[in-house]
């Protein structure tokens, strides 16, 4: 196990899966940067979410969150909430820790999850460094249900060895290389040219807002189920509404969830790593993202010919918003792998690898 700071690649990720460290794992789950993490069958309806105490087990749980047993075979309904037991148990070495992020798809079918690990009372959180125990996942359907399965992942898990995220002068320094692209032009954006910063080393991206086409508004359809394995089988026009616009202004409407896209494109060297968080609350009231993680390579290309690749946002306002061109939308924050990964995101195969705009699901023709 190396001891540099940072996120651990695909070939050590294997390696702890291989020691045990990661229990009931498959090697075809493992990412660049990160694993999935897969649904057992251990699934239960509750009345209400609550994060264990230090020391405290999730299942210990159970009774105070009303928790009744159910089964995968029915689908997740809409408006209702889940705690799921995932199939990965954790033994993590002293040195490690690790976060978890929903994965794109999960984002785009408009379901919220949380993962809760035993004894950390945070979500989405596997710390401190030595982590051991069981790992859970909440779900909640907002827009239509879900028919889950054995073995599904929702949910991804980012292993780290110590803190290695960017200074403002690393980002300065990492953009002259074309971290990130101009939203029209042929060319990598200047420090510089960044339309805001908030000094901590992340990228605030603008809102892609343009004549004609430029998102999906989700058509809530709470009696409708999208099975999450069935591969561009539903119509788009059923569940989703293109976003036409001619005034250069892109309204979104209270609580309504939308596919929008980042206007610039980012491009990601296969020695970091890049995660969505959260926008500071002065740049407007609402949720960017659901999914956050971004893998070693995106945009890159085969072989570093790429010239990045924009950012698919998932966005539900919490009030009504008029969103124009070269307005703050969502942040990226950037951190160094501890090696590069034996392979990465644009050699693999994706339903992302051409995306140019807002992108549905891979569960939409």
């Amino acid at each position: 196990m190396q001891h540099i700071r940072g996120a651990l690649p695909a070939q050590t990720i294997s390696q702890l899966i291989e020691k045990q460290c990661i229990k009931n794992a498959q090697s075809k789950h493992v990412s660049p940067a990160s694993l999935d993490l897969t649904l057992s069958d251990e699934i239960y309806k509750i009345r209400g979410l609550m994060l264990p105490k230090t020391g405290e087990n999730v299942r210990a749980l159970l009774p105070l969150m009303e928790a009744k047993k159910v089964t995968l075979e029915t689908p997740v309904a809409c408006g209702d909430l889940y705690l799921i037991r995932l199939q990965e148990v954790l033994d993590l070495p002293q040195q490690v820790y690790g976060y978890c992020n929903p994965k794109s798809s999960t984002g785009r079918l408009d379901m919220h999850v949380r993962v809760l690990a035993d004894g950390v009372p945070r979500y989405d959180s596997v710390t401190p460094k030595g982590f051991s125990g069981e790992l859970w996942v909440a779900v909640a359907a907002k827009s239509f249900g879900v028919q889950l399965h054995l073995g599904t992942p929702l949910t991804q898990l980012r292993l780290f060895t110590g803190d290695s995220s960017f200074s403002e002068l690393d980002l300065e320094i990492a953009m002259r290389d074309g971290l990130v692209w101009h939203p029209t032009e042929d060319r990598p954006l200047a420090y510089t040219e960044l339309i805001t910063s908030e000094q901590d080393g992340a990228v605030v991206l603008t809102a892609l807002v343009e004549e004609g086409m430029c998102g999906y508004e989700c058509i809530a359809r709470k009696d409708q189920v999208i099975d999450i394995e069935r591969i561009a089988e539903y119509a788009p026009a059923d569940f989703f509404t293109p976003i036409h616009i001619q005034d250069g202004a892109l309204r979104l409407k209270h609580d309504k969830f939308y596919i929008l896209s980042a206007a610039e494109r980012v491009k990601i060297p296969p020695a970091l790593a890049s995660e969505m968080v959260p926008m500071d609350e002065r740049s407007g009231d609402f949720r960017s993202h659901y999914a956050g993680f971004l893998d070693p390579g995106w945009g890159w290309g085969k072989n570093g010919e790429g010239k990045g690749r924009p950012f698919t946002l998932e966005v539900r306002p919490f009030e009504d918003l008029v969103v124009l061109s070269g307005q703050p939308i969502a942040k990226i924050k950037f951190e160094r792998m501890v090696a590069e990964p034996v392979f990465h995101y644009d050699s693999k195969a994706s339903n992302y690898l051409t995306q140019t705009g807002p992108k549905l699901g891979k569960q939409f023709s």
